[in-house]
């Protein structure tokens, strides 16, 4: 059947189906290498510790001492996590992987003395010998962000004491991971015919998207029996989460931990609130594509398990190199550079570990550093959905890979807030050019049944989650504590708003979905995937229309990195997250898309 996996040992797997590992460091030896001069550079860059107000010069050894520590701390990780990531039998990438985060302790104490000596220097002296140096002033936004950050740094001995800490900070994250991946019990499905299929983090996604419904049925609902039957150790894990934003929020004196959040890249709390009102007020968009879906399927109620039911039976195969052709044509608007970049990468470079093998972990992820490919890990299968998905990365990538060639290793990062505008930009261009150019019905609803996905992902699961998050915190900074019942209860009515009258929830199994998510353990994480598929249709609709110099624009966005703050950088791509404007653009796209599935299904 289309898009089933046959499942390899890594050890056969075809070298062009895997990343370069070996374009990072050329083998395990020489990672350990680089691991042991990392450490030891950790060490020696405490000798600029009390240092930094003798001069310019002092300041840029340091700064540039401290870069590449850093830098060098990424290629390591970079190395270890995408190694184990592919392959969890991998012992050596285990253990690789297990020492990283000692040296992310060591290394975060090691320039803990780096921003209160700044701050002690002061502005005005910084921007004095910024003037007087360009190697100081390539630093001059990171000053600005450091003074506006400034009533919430710390003492060097706070500081070095927060940056130990970080370590044992990630354990509640690890009992997380252990307990859902490792130790959570799940029944076997049962399709109509009576064949049983395991039920697991690595197959539910296929199964839940299987034409048989009974299939769907008890893989749905044995998946989330799993996560009810240790609800109230999955609550209080949580809790102790929030706990934990809200206890480093008072250590760095902010009010809240969404403020903590969102002022670390300079987005007012107003950006949230109006994302989920907005929302709020455009459900019946959703409750139009429920009824769509429910009459496309031919079924009296619709439940949460025929959300992913194929609507089309005919959806085609599409092998990897013809995705990387479409990928590459619906972004030709951006130049034949930026098309050729990308089919480098996924042709030539191994940018792309694609195989689907044994031991690889689910899903798929985009990484690197200035200095390394931008790799993406996925497993492909000949589908739609696969080519969305490395649409998805490959917007990533190119964002990465457009930012390194720009920037300096201080800029070469950038906030999910931006980064999800461009990966949800590539889909949205690809998507366009392949209903431009494929007029076969079926064709047509299989794409539009992956654009639903990804916005049933986007724009409809991670606000919802956004607007639970934001609830959970407030009660446990308002000092309430917080239960598996409370919590199911609230998950299920936010799904039930957002379901309406067309789908029946089955009670609390979608109310135990919150903890299918590890995405709340990183603080308001959420709701930027929201802002991100907003911004990137709001950007893309002006390409497709042929605005004059709005491709340009989006080109020197994805070059900026966090050379400026996210706000300010979508401003220069064309668009304004601070009000409701690009939110309701994308509504008015999903509503689009929405006619044309109801036309096209009859």
């Amino acid at each position: 059947m289309q898009g089933e996996v046959q499942l390899v040992a890594r050890s056969q797997v075809p070298l062009e189906q895997t990343w370069n590992r070996e374009s990072v460091f050329a083998d395990d030896a020489a990672w350990e290498q680089a691991y042991q001069q990392a450490s030891a550079q950790a060490t020696a860059l405490g000798a600029y510790a009390g240092r930094l107000a003798e001069g310019p010069a002092v300041l840029v050894e340091c700064m540039e001492a401290s870069m590449a520590l850093q830098q060098m701390m990424n290629r390591l990780w970079i190395y270890a996590s995408i190694a184990q990531s592919v392959d969890a039998a991998d012992s050596a990438a285990n253990a690789m992987y297990g020492r990283i985060g000692a040296l992310i302790g060591q290394v975060m104490a090691a320039v803990a003395f780096i921003e209160p000596e700044l701050i002690a220097i002061g502005s005005a002296q910084l921007n004095a010998w910024a003037a007087q140096s360009p190697a100081v002033a390539v630093y001059a936004h990171s000053f600005d962000d450091l003074f506006r950050r400034q009533a919430h740094v710390r003492s060097a001995e706070v500081e070095e004491l927060l940056g130990l800490m970080a370590d044992p900070f990630t354990q509640v994250d690890s009992t997380y991971e252990m307990l859902t991946t490792a130790e959570i019990p799940f029944a076997p499905a049962q399709s109509t015919a009576g064949e049983t299929r395991t039920v697991a983090q690595s197959a539910i996604d296929d199964l839940l998207r299987s034409p048989d419904r009974e299939l769907r049925r008890t893989a749905w609902q044995h998946y989330a029996d799993g996560y009810l039957s240790v609800r109230e150790t999955l609550a209080s894990n949580y809790a102790v989460a929030i706990r934990r934003a809200a206890t480093l929020a008072r250590a760095r004196r902010y009010p809240s931990a969404l403020e903590a959040s969102l002022h670390e890249n300079n987005i007012p709390p107003a950006v949230v609130h109006s994302l989920l009102s907005t929302f709020q007020k455009n459900l019946p968009t959703w409750h139009r594509y429920w009824a769509v879906r429910r009459k496309a399927l031919r079924l009296s109620t619709l439940y949460p398990y025929d959300i992913w039911a194929p609507i089309t039976q005919a959806e085609p195969d599409v092998s990897y190199e013809q995705a990387v052709e479409w990928i590459a044509t619906g972004l030709r608007p951006l130049g034949e550079d930026y098309v050729e970049a990308l089919r480098r990468g996924c042709l030539e470079q191994r940018w792309v570990d694609r195989a689907a093998n044994l031991g690889k972990r689910q899903g798929a992820f985009s990484s690197g550093t200035k200095g390394t490919h931008p790799f993406i890990m996925m497993s492909w299968s000949d589908s739609l959905k696969s080519m969305s998905t490395l649409a998805h990365e490959l917007g990533h990538s190119l964002h990465s890979y457009m930012t390194w060639q720009k920037q300096p290793f201080v800029y070469s990062g950038y906030s999910l807030f931006v980064a999800e505008v461009a990966s949800n930009f590539n889909q949205a261009m690809t998507r366009a050019h392949l209903l431009a150019t494929h007029t076969d019905p079926a064709f047509q609803i299989a794409v539009i049944e992956e654009a639903m996905d990804n916005f049933h992902r986007y724009f409809f699961i991670m606000p919802t989650l956004a607007r639970f998050e934001m609830e959970m915190h407030e009660r446990i900074e308002r000092g309430e504590g917080l239960t598996a019942v409370e919590m199911n209860a609230r998950m299920l009515a936010l799904y039930s708003e957002g379901y309406g009258a067309e789908l029946d929830p089955d009670g609390e199994r979608t109310g135990i979905t919150w903890a299918q998510f590890p995405h709340l353990y990183s603080n308001f994480y959420v709701y930027q995937y929201a802002t991100g598929i907003s911004a990137a249709h709001a950007l893309s609709e002006a390409i497709l229309a042929g605005e004059p110099g709005a491709a340009e624009r989006y080109r020197t966005f994805l070059s900026l990195g966090s050379s400026v703050y996210p706000l300010d950088a979508l401003r220069q791509a064309g668009v304004d997250m601070t009000g409701p404007q690009a939110v309701e653009q994308t509504f008015a796209v999903l509503a689009r898309y929405v006619d044309r599935l109801e036309a096209l299904v009859g």
